[in-house]
């Protein structure tokens, strides 16, 4: 499909070509009474005319974006850059700031329980809660718990970018971050401060609450990709811009963000604002957002270009103009590279494309160009235009 898609320049090209097919008839249609009036011999008038036409067609022209876009998508599928909308490929020229999500973009998306602080049974509590819901911090401690029975639970409630809730034996259970809380009123005693602590560390706290009182704290832990920070260093070398967009909270989030050198967050961003942080930066430039989650899939299709990974959920996957199959940030760094690379040949082939005619037309007009030559040229013509896109595949991404 992103091969067979039209980027905004090949618009400007078919504007070019439905203007200049009329012209270049008339232009046959002028040589011909032309040097048939000067010359009244109708052959040499004919010679001409054909020459005028042969040497016109437009084939490179029409070439020249094509070909550059199919050969540069098939170099990103083979380095794992699916490109999915063709378009994508000239505006990510454009882009002035890459936005990331932190969960399973920056971080591994695996986390695990690293302490568990409080009352005996608060793992068996949330485990029995966190088994209702989808999120892998949920899973962690549902994996870590290791339950064979779990404790029934009703009015099972997911609270989007927070916790859940839900009743257990009788008594109203929470389980979720500290802003999750504050907001239910829950008391939190000497585990507010243990929170903070472990939260500084770059783990993600949920606290255990039960009838507006904590009972204890788990925390988990998410490790960084390996190539995360490297990959960001790339970025900031080539002068872009980095932003990490999460619903975490901002210590966690400070942590992360200082390990792969992003100095600049959005942290405790429910799901459904993460498409207003972008909108928020796009009033300071083109930008590219890279996630992988549900929640990322309207920030994925706000975002300028929607970069989505590979090893995320099918909706963030279709929301995408780019995907990276690997998963690795470096594929950020390729798709930018690729991006410039095709559309610079996109540029030069219809810059040959042009030229070719420009210089061309006058001389066939002018009865210097034999038709036979006239139909070489335009054949080399093409040939320019297919030898130079396809010499992107020498390009180093």
């Amino acid at each position: 499909e992103a091969q067979g898609s039209k980027v905004p320049i090949q618009k400007l090209a078919d504007k070019v070509t439905s203007i200049f097919v009329p012209a270049i008839l008339l232009i046959a249609f002028a040589s011909l009474l032309g040097w048939f009036f000067l010359s009244g011999e109708l052959g040499k008038s004919l010679g001409v005319a054909i020459a005028v036409l042969v040497i016109a067609c437009p084939c490179s022209l029409g070439l020249a974006v094509p070909i550059s876009l199919m050969v540069g998508s098939g170099m990103g599928a083979r380095r794992g850059i699916l490109i999915r909308k063709g378009e994508a490929i000239q505006t990510m020229k454009e882009i002035k700031i890459v936005a990331f999500d932190k969960t399973g973009t920056i971080t591994q998306g695996k986390p695990v329980v690293t302490d568990i602080i409080g009352h005996a049974s608060i793992l068996k509590i949330a485990a029995s809660l966190e088994r209702l819901s989808e999120h892998p911090i949920a899973g962690a401690i549902v994996k870590k718990a290791n339950l064979r029975r779990h404790l029934p639970v009703k009015g099972f409630k997911a609270i989007r970018g927070s916790g859940v809730e839900g009743k257990i034996m009788g008594k109203r259970v929470i389980v979720g971050n500290r802003a999750l809380m504050h907001k239910c009123t829950v008391s939190l005693g000497r585990f507010g401060k243990i929170a903070q602590k472990l939260e500084e560390e770059g783990k993600t706290t949920l606290i255990v609450a039960q009838n507006g009182n904590a009972i204890g704290v788990i925390a988990v832990a998410d490790t960084i990709k390996e190539d995360s920070s490297s990959a960001i260093a790339e970025l900031h070398k080539e002068g872009y811009r980095t932003v990490m967009i999460t619903g975490d909270n901002k210590a966690t989030a400070r942590a992360i963000a200082k390990k792969v050198g992003i100095t600049e967050i959005f942290a405790g961003v429910l799901p459904q604002d993460k498409q207003e942080k972008i909108m928020q930066l796009q009033k300071e430039g083109m930008v590219a957002f890279v996630g992988d989650g549900i929640n990322d899939a309207p920030a994925l299709k706000q975002a300028n270009v929607g970069i989505a990974m590979g090893t995320g959920t099918d909706i963030a996957i279709e929301a995408g103009d780019i995907v990276l199959i690997k998963g690795s940030l470096h594929g950020v760094v390729s798709a930018i590279a690729l991006s410039r690379a095709t559309f610079s040949k996109i540029r030069q082939n219809l810059f040959w494309a042009l030229a070719n005619n420009i210089i061309a037309i006058p001389l066939a007009v002018a009865g210097l160009l034999h038709p036979i030559v006239a139909e070489i040229a335009m054949a080399l013509s093409s040939i320019t235009v297919i030898t130079n896109a396809n010499l992107l595949r020498s390009k180093k991404l």
